[in-house]
């Protein structure tokens, strides 16, 4: 049988496939053209990093420079700065965000009481579901100088009131103690879905050799929900320099930009309140690349030590 021939054989068995799921990709669609229209349609944008972009001239007629916006960035005093506040929050967040929905699912699967459980569950998720504009400001509210509910306590137990808000050295721990907050019960959902589907008689046999409850977690609960905490990893070692700016945005101020200030938030300040728009389309273009880098080597490292990667 000639290349030919075995080619049009796959074609016509696509077709076919098509055909008879055809509702199905009608059912898909929506996701494509979402994907299309918001996601690879925009990377037309990138060009205008690599031009001194005129609103008024338009993208093709606006002059071409070339690096010229990304070496400014790496000489100014801005990139090191926004790069270790970037790096650390992200860090916090990987040390403790990360393993907080691990352990949380861990204790819920161990609740028999079931009432209590969903009890649980549902004060846990809540506050995913509240916006975060809200969230955001009872967080600040809570952390305020004179009525805070936080300074209340410090007051009672004999502390001085701290405005946590205007001194830098805390924004790493609040801002990731507001993340863990705002989405370990969330977190949680997936990793219940893994325990689920673990084998019970490998909890019977464990229980016959003599394993307790921490045995049986650390050599069966654990090994049969890694890969999907290794997936997970790999996702969010790939978002390191996409800290979520909008909490940011919602509780920094000038007078603690020294370490809330981070790749994200600097190029909404420059390119929409500033206008600069090809100054921040590089920086934007420049953490983007970076965590291409990162989840693709990330992927890499899993897929040579273990047996799960993306792709």
């Amino acid at each position: 049988m000639s290349n030919g021939t075995i080619v049009k054989k796959e074609k016509n068995t696509v077709w076919k496939k098509i055909k008879q799921n055809k509702f199905l990709y009608l059912l898909f669609l929506p996701v494509i053209i979402y994907y299309i229209m918001f996601h690879y349609a925009p990377m037309f944008g990138i060009i205008v990093a690599f031009k001194k972009y005129n609103i008024f001239r338009g993208v093709w007629d606006s002059p071409w420079v070339g690096l010229e916006y990304f070496r400014q960035f790496f000489g100014s005093t801005y990139f090191f700065r926004l790069l270790r506040n970037t790096l650390m929050i992200s860090l916090y967040d990987l040390i403790f965000n990360f393993p907080a929905p691990i352990i949380l699912a861990l204790l819920m699967n161990e609740l028999k009481n079931g009432f209590f459980k969903k009890t649980v569950q549902t004060v846990s998720y809540l506050p995913h579901f509240i916006s975060i504009v809200i969230i955001a400001s009872m967080y600040v509210s809570f952390l305020q100088p004179s009525s805070g509910v936080i300074n209340n306590i410090i007051e009672r137990f004999g502390g001085d009131r701290i405005y946590f808000l205007a001194d830098s050295r805390y924004f790493w721990g609040l801002f990731t103690a507001m993340n863990i907050w705002r989405s370990v019960g969330w977190g949680t959902i997936i990793y219940l879905a893994a325990l689920a589907g673990v084998d019970m008689e490998l909890y019977e046999a464990c229980i016959v050799d003599g394993g307790g409850r921490l045995r049986q977690t650390i050599s069966i609960t654990l090994p049969s929900i890694s890969p999907t905490i290794i997936i997970m990893l790999i996702f969010r070692v790939g978002s390191l320099l996409s800290v979520n700016s909008e909490s940011i945005l919602l509780m920094y101020n000038p007078t603690i930009y020294e370490t809330s200030d981070v790749i994200s938030t600097f190029v909404y300040r420059r390119g929409l309140l500033e206008a600069d728009y090809s100054y921040s389309a590089a920086v934007g273009l420049f953490q983007a690349v970076i965590g291409l880098l990162l989840i693709s080597g990330t992927n890499w490292l899993s897929k040579r030590y273990s047996e799960t990667s993306l792709w």
